[in-house]
């Protein structure tokens, strides 16, 4: 399989919860030290589920949708064959709103499933968001991995949850490498996602190995903990 190289770049409790609502402002004072994070690493792209996605970045718009005309052809969709680097949502129902096909110059790529509506693939035309199908139902991520690569030529990604997303990609052997901050925090709130959540819908493979590659202590307390999973 061609695929991109999988960062899966996260931060957590000390007890691995990664919900920041449950923590108040504490989680606050920690934000730049994940961006700086994320930023050490070459990649060309970031993706994170719906929920993430409508919380941080498209304030729960919803898309404003009109009959389309005609049946619209389930293939992928480039709304800017110049961009080079990528946010990628995964949405595979079509319910996130867009004011621009782009989230501080990173170009906009939604994943499908072939269910969506027509009226949304015609929105999302219009609005000059890319987009692909990567299942009839749900996400197959290694399909959706390939066509990533394929299609826009992105060849490293940073995986940012939620914790549902990194379980599927990690139960499925995608994901190459771990960036893990873990925080001076104990949450304690009783069934929080964790880091990796494999869903109960999807058959549970084994344990995956990793190898330790670097530890470094940060500004307030945060350590910084990177892997690569073992083959």
């Amino acid at each position: 399989m061609k695929r991109p190289y999988v960062i899966c770049h996260m931060a957590s409790t000390v007890d691995g919860k990664i919900i920041v609502d449950n923590w108040g402002d504490s989680y606050k004072r920690f934000g730049s030290l994940y961006e700086q994070c994320h930023d050490s690493f070459d990649s060309q792209a970031w993706m994170v589920g719906r929920v993430t996605m409508e919380k941080d970045f498209t304030e729960g718009l919803q898309p404003t949708l009109i009959q389309a005309p005609k049946p619209i052809d389930r293939i992928p969709f480039k709304g800017d064959e110049q961009a080079s680097s990528f946010a990628i949502a995964v949405d595979p129902r079509g319910k996130l709103g867009w004011e621009s096909n782009e989230i501080e110059g990173d170009h906009v790529i939604e994943l499908l499933t072939e269910p969506v509506s027509d009226d949304y693939l015609q929105y999302l035309q219009q609005q000059g968001v890319s987009y692909l199908f990567a299942g009839k139902d749900s996400i197959d991520f290694g399909k959706a991995l390939e066509q990533l690569q394929e299609v826009f030529g992105i060849k490293t990604l940073m995986l940012e949850g939620g914790g549902h997303i990194n379980g599927s990609l990690l139960n499925d052997g995608l994901i190459d490498e771990l960036s893990l901050l873990i925080l001076p925090l104990a949450d304690g709130t009783p069934d929080a996602p964790t880091t990796f959540e494999v869903s109960k819908h999807l058959t549970k493979n084994g344990v995956t190995e990793l190898k330790l590659t670097g530890v470094e202590q940060l500004a307030q307390d945060v350590l910084w903990l990177k892997y690569t999973t073992k083959r």
